[in-house]
């Protein structure tokens, strides 16, 4: 059986340009998905992404820049009400995910982490001693961070990073995203962007970061994230989220639509 980590991106469970918009339709289909993959005696750990509950205030009070001495205070009020969102969404998918009767058990970054990027510091023995037949799920968030930079955002890419190499035994990392079959040859909004099919780090890519919302890097950090796990992880994907069946097709003929990762 399978040890699958996956990622719902934040665009997907959430409407990423009106401030705290659950997309609960979305987020019931992937508890769907969970729940089957686990029917099938697969093992699954989750990480999911902020969108609208994190991006947005954290690009008005610059979060990812950390301490600013002119707005300082304004950002240490900014981080607690993240943190509190983050939690708030956390729980709207916990709650589905219970009533599709998944167990589960969240690890918020910011009881246990510190430091930003792949390499930031933090015991993930928790998760990866989670109970059997738990789903262990932890989020993108705002952490400590050491002087002068205070705090920082830890993103959901970040934690899969040092989860797909850590914890023993994965055999697919999967990002779902919410606006695109996988990755295209050019921004989703550009008619004539096709799907590839098999990416590597060798190969450019036109992308597009909106900034105005995506405080962590977008498309251009996932799949560096992405190259990383390759390198450890056999199959690395990044699917339609809106799509979940085709992480089932995946996994029983062993190829989908969508863009397969390799190193």
């Amino acid at each position: 059986m399978a040890h699958i980590l996956i990622k719902f991106g934040g665009g997907l469970i959430t409407t990423k340009s009106k401030m705290k918009t659950v997309d609960r339709e979305a987020i019931s289909k992937l508890s769907r998905l969970v729940r089957e993959l686990s029917r099938l005696g697969h093992k699954v750990t989750l990480v999911h992404g902020a969108g609208s509950f994190g991006h947005l205030k954290a690009k008005e009070w610059k979060i990812a820049d950390g301490a600013l001495e002119s707005i300082i205070e304004q950002q240490k009020d900014a981080v607690i009400s993240i943190r509190e969102d983050m939690l708030e969404l956390n729980r709207e998918v916990c709650n589905s995910l219970a009533n599709h009767n998944v167990d589960t058990q969240s690890f918020p970054p910011s009881d246990w982490a510190n430091e930003v990027g792949a390499d930031f510091s933090g015991d993930l023995s928790p998760i990866l001693n989670c109970s059997e037949g738990v789903v262990p799920i932890t989020f993108g968030d705002v952490v400590d961070c050491s002087k002068p930079k205070l705090f920082g955002i830890l993103s959901g890419d970040d934690l899969m990073v040092r989860m797909g190499k850590e914890i023993p035994g994965i055999t697919h990392c999967i990002f779902l995203l919410g606006d695109t079959e996988g990755l295209l040859s050019a921004p989703p909004a550009n008619p004539n962007a096709t799907l590839i099919p098999i990416w590597n780090k060798n190969q450019q890519v036109s992308g597009e970061h909106d900034k105005t919302q995506d405080v962590t890097g977008g498309i251009f950090l996932k799949l560096e994230s992405a190259s990383i796990i390759s390198k450890i992880v056999p199959h690395v994907w990044f699917i339609d989220g809106r799509k979940p069946d085709r992480v089932l097709e995946l996994l029983t003929t062993g190829t989908t639509r969508g863009t397969q990762i390799v190193p």
